[in-house]
């Protein structure tokens, strides 16, 4: 026997509601790494994408394979802290796209990815790291919200990290910045419920993407043995295909009851 829900007037079964045919979605920083594999999977599951990121030839190589798998795709070149080319993103977005129902505000990370003590931080480092890692989201769903309002309601989620809940020594402006996306996570989702929009967020643990690697002096011949080396409780490191699943529950009728929420993926740490 089949579990269903009811929804607008239908049933769907339990594994209809992760399909996200008809949406459209915006993911940031989709380049590579952790925003390539949640472009791809929400493509799987149905949805057109939209990929932003300063690197044209990377989002370009993205969106087509977004377009091997059937869906259509567009790669927008954008400067996540450049607040008038992120409204041109979602503006760009809707009008070429007919539509705007998803945005994945993944875009973060360092400047010149070199470890260093509050002591040590010179104010270009701090506020590039606010700017990339904070400000950009709430820049982000600023954009998308005014018109996912008027056309429906959407999701935004926003990719935050497990450095939001504990110190991290000689990394501390990206872990105060994701904290601060955890807390305007929460904020945007009270204020922006009455508007049909549900904000979420996603927690990855260490995933050794190209920023990890160069910020660790790490390499991928180290990749198999992080997983002893930082503890985790599963055995491995993390992989960018890992925050995928979420980003598709998340933006699908699966997670319709939630919002405000913070999903973490970090094999137990």
């Amino acid at each position: 026997m089949k579990t269903n829900t009811i929804t607008k007037g239908k049933y769907m079964t339990v594994l209809d509601q992760f399909k996200l045919d008809g949406q459209v979605a915006v993911i940031t920083g989709g380049g590579r790494g952790i925003g390539e594999a949640i472009a791809l999977g929400m493509a799987e599951a149905g949805a057109d994408i939209v990929v932003a990121a300063r690197r044209t030839n990377e989002i370009e190589a993205v969106a087509d394979k977004v377009r091997a798998l059937g869906r259509k795709a567009l790669a927008i070149t954008t400067d996540m802290m450049e607040i008038e080319q992120v409204q041109a993103l979602a503006d760009q977005t809707f009008k070429d796209m007919s539509g705007l129902t998803c945005w994945i505000s993944n875009a973060g990370g360092a400047d010149d990815r070199v470890p260093r003590t509050f002591l040590e931080m010179p104010e270009r480092q701090w506020d590039f790291q606010m700017n990339l890692n904070l400000k950009a989201v709430w820049t982000g769903a600023q954009a998308a919200g005014l018109i996912m309002k008027d056309n429906g309601g959407g999701t935004i989620i926003n990719i935050s990290s497990q450095a939001a809940n504990r110190a991290s020594p000689h990394n501390g402006p990206y872990a105060v910045a994701k904290s601060g996306v955890n807390n305007l996570t929460q904020t945007l989702a009270i204020e922006m419920a009455p508007l049909g929009i549900r904000v979420n967020s996603v927690s990855p643990g260490p995933i050794p993407t190209e920023v990890f690697l160069e910020f660790t002096g790490m390499s991928e011949d180290d990749i198999p043995k992080m997983g002893k080396q930082f503890g985790v409780p599963l055995g491995r490191i993390g992989k960018p295909e890992d925050i995928a699943p979420a980003c598709v529950y998340l933006a699908s009728e699966a997670s319709s009851w939630m919002t405000g929420q913070d999903i973490k993926i970090n094999g137990g740490l």
